[in-house]
């Protein structure tokens, strides 16, 4: 009986205390986005963090000034398209000052003029706006707050006055654009002399314009320009990278691009630059024939320090013209083959030589098959030091000598499908080897010396036993996750006398003998050797056997308790009173579906059983035990009028309908229409407008088929069954009133009149 009086003291402190269900799991997360809101939730806790009121109706004049009085961590709010008309009237945000996320774009705004209250926002990092004007002092009130980032939603017909970003503070500017939207010079000039980096999203044209500005060799501050989300023609998108290779700025980035009219010949691209990097991420070709190579030509000839084409389906990359100034080579995610850096003439196939300053080359993620072959293709880059060949289709069958650049330090060959032969096939100079992934089962004793090699991933493989050291004595890092070393042989680790790490970084120094146990505490001080394993440890049948009879026991016992303390029944009672709770606190009540509602509940039970709603029923939720307002046919019909009128009208002055459901309930043609009634005002007030009570079994074939929307209702919903158990009775009542609370029009209850 212990476990009965814990559960039962559990039941009542949730019966009498529901606000502690909601305190013990506070929500920082609450997305209010999309709910057709005219004004800030009141019912927001201390503990929100992260507030989305997105893409609902709230006007400035329905935020009062302490709404966020309350929450004192928030830390990001959306606000963005609603119906806010005016930025110099925010007052809300004076108790915000822990702010750091702000969105308040797509809103009514005429004017960018910040009002005085943004000054509070000391700690913002990310502010969205957008308004058709932008004008000189509009962001005087944020001057001293310094962003990470400022993001611009340019309306139409944006109206901008020159030098109106300069007293904004931010490393990032973002400019998004609406459909044909030309970029305003102006605009474009300011952003490009204030901050760091500048990004640029949406653009369908108006890239002269962007070109013309930077050849009229204005002030640039810019030293990243991202272009993100665009469609370019190949000229236009040529003419923008060869202007910005003759400005100041470092880095230039393209992604999300859809690119049209490809060149059928060559086309021409600067000397000589200042830029460091170029990037393209995502690019999607519309046109059909065009000239590859002189694309590859475009981007491989760039004079920069490193060239990233990311997820583009090139299947080729042609060398340089003459000697590169490349210093890093990014083409992950792309398509290319076999035959990247080469050409052929005539019978042959010329391997590129003028790539001889690359540093770093990575290729993951490619379609490339044959190892050998790619170690042709880089042995003229004699700068190389890191290789990235993962998630290929390598494979080496042994048979042809490879040729990489002796340069190379690193190497990843992770993800392909090599075999033991592989150490035959890898620079004598790497340092760093990753072979994680692949199918290699042993490491063969004649494979050639790696002296240099320091560390080794071996993850994901086939291995059967600890590899020897022999060909790699500078090896101190060797990882083996996830192979099929059943019984290692731990005598193979002789052979590797520099060994500081295995598998998860186990440190070896002095291996085996100078490792001493320190628990249990009989055994402290102990070696190793001298340690005895329980037979327990390594008998698999004999430990499960040990933990699964004790387990299997102890769940039947469990489970007869429960059965025997009615568990399930409480258990089942306290997830529909929780349930009834959570609904109660998160519905969304207007206040128009409030207009003419006067009651709680309307009571529709047969004259069989009025005994019972007499004595329980009413006393139990009005009054002080429940307060809630029941409209009862015996003091609220009104005389004179028919039955069918006083339903009707009793139902709809009704926030709920409660039929009590016995074998009587079916016999009775008036709580029929009482039913019929109620179900209609369901298809208006949602599907909790109806609570079904279950006074006695009643079995669905007991009922008859006129019935048949009862029917539908006892199948799809859950219903209350009276216990006739005292002691939980208490409960019961509890997830009733649970379930008709709400909060009703401080109307007088008069009867209703005709």
């Amino acid at each position: 009986y212990v476990l009965y009086y814990i559960l039962y003291i559990y039941i009542y402190i949730f019966t009498i205390s529901p606000s502690l269900l909601g305190a013990s799991f506070p929500d920082s997360f609450v997305d209010r986005s999309s709910k057709n809101l005219s004004s800030v939730p009141q019912d927001l806790t201390q503990t929100v963090e992260f507030l989305d009121l997105s893409c609902n109706h709230i006007h400035l004049e329905e935020i009062d000034t302490e709404t966020f009085l309350d929450t004192p961590l928030l830390k990001e709010l959306d606000l963005s398209h609603n119906r806010l008309r005016n930025l110099s009237g925010q007052q809300y945000l004076l108790y915000t000052q822990n702010l750091q996320v702000l969105n308040l774009t797509s809103n009514q705004f005429l004017a960018m003029t910040l009002g005085s209250e943004f000054i509070s926002l000391v700690n913002l990092e990310r502010f969205a706006i957008g308004a058709k004007n932008i004008c000189m002092g509009d962001f005087k009130s944020i001057a001293a707050v310094k962003l990470h980032t400022l993001t611009l939603s340019l309306e139409d017909e944006l109206k901008y006055e020159a030098g109106s970003l300069r007293q904004a503070h931010a490393k990032r500017l973002q400019i998004s654009f609406t459909k044909y939207q030309i970029i305003d010079h102006d605009l474009l000039a300011d952003a490009v002399s204030v901050f760091p980096e500048v990004e640029l999203m949406n653009l369908l044209d108006g890239y002269q314009d962007m070109i013309r500005l930077f050849k009229e060799g204005e002030e640039i501050h810019t030293s990243h320009l991202y272009l993100t989300n665009l469609s370019i023609t190949w000229d236009d998108l040529t003419d923008t990278v060869n202007e910005v290779l003759a400005t100041s700025i470092a880095h230039l980035s393209f992604c999300d691009v859809t690119l049209s009219k490809l060149p059928y010949k060559g086309t021409a691209v600067a000397k000589t630059s200042q830029m460091k990097s170029f990037t393209a991420r995502r690019v999607v070709v519309t046109s059909f024939l065009f000239s590859q190579e002189d694309v590859y030509n475009f981007f491989i000839n760039l004079p920069v320090e490193s060239v990233a084409l990311l997820e583009v389906s090139i299947i080729h990359m042609t060398c340089p013209q003459s000697h590169s100034p490349l210093l890093h080579l990014d083409f992950s995610y792309c398509a290319l083959s076999d035959s990247i850096f080469s050409r052929v003439e005539g019978q042959e196939t010329v391997d590129c030589e003028t790539l001889v300053n690359i540093r770093r080359l990575n290729l993951l993620g490619n379609n490339l098959m044959s190892l050998q072959v790619i170690s042709k293709r880089l042995k003229h880059m004699s700068s190389l030091r890191e290789v990235d060949l993962s998630i290929n289709s390598l494979v080496y069958d042994g048979l042809k000598e490879c040729s990489w650049p002796p340069s190379i330090t690193n190497m990843t060959l992770s993800s392909n499908g090599l075999t033991d032969s592989v150490f035959k096939c890898l620079p004598n100079g790497t340092e760093t080897l990753d072979l994680q992934n692949n199918q290699i089962l042993v490491i063969p004793s004649s494979i050639m010396k790696l002296s240099n090699l320091s560390s080794l991933n071996l993850n994901f493989n086939r291995l059967r036993d600890l590899p020897p050291c022999n060909g790699f004595p500078s090896i101190n890092t060797l990882l083996l996750r996830l192979n099929s070393l059943h019984t290692p042989s731990v005598n193979q680790l002789e052979s590797c006398p520099k060994l500081k790490t295995l598998d998860v970084r186990i440190e070896l120094l002095g291996w085996p003998l100078d490792y001493y146990c320190t628990y249990p505490e009989v055994m402290r001080n102990s070696t190793l050797k001298e340690i005895l394993i329980p037979e327990i440890s390594c008998n698999a049948g004999l430990l499960a056997a040990t933990i699964l009879f004790p387990s299997v026991a102890l769940i039947i016992t469990i489970l007869t308790l429960c059965h025997c303390l009615d568990v399930p029944w409480y258990i089942g009672m306290i997830w529909q009173w929780t349930r009834a709770k959570h609904r109660a606190r998160t519905r969304q009540v207007r206040p128009e579906d409030l207009v003419g509602i006067e009651f709680h509940a309307f009571v529709s039970y047969s004259q069989q059983d009025a005994d019972w709603v007499h004595n329980f029923l009413l006393p139990n939720l009005e009054g002080p035990a429940g307060g809630l307002r029941i409209c009862h046919h015996e003091r609220n019909f009104v005389p004179g009028k028919t039955i069918i009128e006083n339903i009707v009208t009793c139902v709809e002055k009704c926030q709920r309908s409660v039929f009590v459901l016995s074998g009587h309930f079916v016999k009775s043609e008036w709580c029929h229409y009482e039913l019929y009634f109620a179900s209609h005002q369901r298809l208006v007030q949602g599907s909790g407008s109806i609570v079904l009570v279950l006074l006695e079994p009643l079995p669905q074939y007991l009922i008859p088929s006129k019935y048949y929307q009862l029917k539908s209702m006892m199948e799809r919903h859950t219903y209350l069954e009276w216990p006739q158990d005292r002691a939980k009775h208490r409960l019961f009542w509890a997830n009733l009133r649970a379930a008709l609370q709400a909060d009703l029009p401080n109307a007088p209850v008069t009867e209703l009149e005709g």
